[in-house]
């Protein structure tokens, strides 16, 4: 009875098509002008779902259809609830019966979940078209503190998070995970607005999976959104979270999350293993901006030379000189530029010394903002009455030619 299974029909049609010959035949304008031929397994986890299902679609479009459901039955004995796999095992399966043009083409399936799905095949064939970045780093890590021993940069247009180890503070490639972003995309600027901030944020605390609802996967990763800027900025809303996904849910939709990080649980468990409280810091960017080391080491000399000035002048007790380091526009936690100002000279003028030592400085851009940086460091400030020690946060503006203090506060 197995025997005479009924020939495959021409697969024809257009889309992104994963059981058509938009692979077949390379459409490119499924592929936003990039040939699913293009695409590369090397470097790559062979053994991830994402990298099976897409072993599954090349397969497809050389026409070795049984060979693609073989592999796409494999994946889906691993991850049952892999949403997008089982609807390419049931196009798969449809096919023998008769041509199909698109992802999805049951009559009855829903429009906007399907739709949802093909955002997801795209979004991952175009992952696989890029090889790991092993060779550029993101311009904003320009340096990290010995403490933090990786570093998170999520790109809302790949729907990829990039997860880079401290090496002597500079960062270097470890892996890289599918994610999902806010149904509105990103900028988030209000309470509901169900977009991804962009910015450099810290991730705050874990909570554990038996203090969160399924909704929300095996963990999650708090992070500091609105930070001292977006505050400055008028930024409102709260909640942002790097979390996963329900049991029944292999993975979302790029744009599926109310504004949070979104990745399944097993790379969720895996990233895990990396952040640490307090200290992870965090880059969310429209589209990531990728330079050779010596471009980012060329970034981050003239802001550390600042940073050694602005020390220098304060240990001076020289109040105008360690004043003009601070950008038209400053503000604090609770005062701005005059009132901060004032505080200094009255203080400086009672010294009869300072001693300030600077350490543990990571540097990091804003991403979309070559001109803004983040500066954190540990602050040991001693004089004749008065020693303390803490970790400083700092944004610098670049005002011309010069680096200037726009905010300064506790980390």
């Amino acid at each position: 009875m197995g025997r005479h299974r009924r020939p495959w029909p021409t697969v024809r049609g257009a889309g992104i098509a994963l059981v058509a010959a938009a692979i077949v035949a390379g459409d490119v304008s499924a592929m936003g002008g990039h040939p699913l031929s293009n695409l590369r397994l090397v470097g790559r986890n062979l053994q991830s779902a994402e990298a099976m299902l897409v072993q599954s679609l090349l397969s497809v479009r050389e026409n070795r259809l049984e060979d693609a459901l073989r592999q796409i039955d494999t994946l889906l004995q691993r991850t049952p609830n892999f949403r997008l796999a089982q609807l390419v095992k049931g196009d798969l399966l449809m096919a023998r019966a008769r041509p199909i043009n698109n992802i999805g083409n049951a009559h009855d399936a829903p429009a906007e979940a399907v739709n949802d799905l093909r955002e997801e095949a795209r979004a991952r064939l175009q992952r696989y078209r890029l090889d790991p970045p092993r060779d550029l780093v993101p311009k904003y890590l320009l340096q990290m503190q010995p403490q933090q021993k990786y570093a998170v940069v999520v790109d809302t247009t790949k729907s990829t998070l990039y997860l880079f180890e401290n090496d002597g503070g500079r960062p270097r490639y470890a892996a890289d995970y599918y994610i999902t972003v806010g149904k509105n995309g990103f900028d988030k600027s209000r309470e509901g607005d169900k977009k991804t901030p962009l910015g450099v944020y810290h991730v705050i605390t874990e909570l554990p999976r038996n203090k969160l609802t399924d909704f929300y996967g095996n963990a999650a990763w708090p992070i500091n959104y609105p930070n001292e800027w977006d505050e400055r900025l008028g930024r409102k809303g709260h909640g942002i979270w790097l979390h996963g996904t329900p049991r029944d849910t292999y993975s979302r939709p790029p744009r599926a999350s109310d504004g949070c990080v979104v990745l399944n649980n097993q790379d969720l468990d895996q990233l895990g293993t990396h952040l640490q409280a307090g200290l992870t810091p965090v880059v969310i960017a429209d589209g990531v901006e990728w330079v050779e080391a010596k471009r980012a080491d060329a970034l981050r000399a003239p802001l550390l030379q600042q940073l050694e000035l602005w020390r220098k002048d304060w240990e001076s007790r020289d109040s105008e000189a360690y004043l003009s380091h601070y950008a038209r526009g400053f503000t604090s936690t609770d005062m701005g530029l005059t009132e901060w100002a004032a505080q200094k000279r009255r203080v400086n003028a009672s010294k009869e010394w300072i001693k300030l030592k600077v350490s543990d400085v990571s540097i990091m851009l804003y991403p979309g903002r070559e001109e803004l940086a983040v500066v954190t460091f540990l602050q040991d400030y001693s004089s004749n009455d008065l020693a303390n020690q803490m970790r400083k946060r700092q944004y610098w503006l670049r005002q011309g030619n010069t680096w200037k203090i726009a905010y300064e506060g506790s980390a």
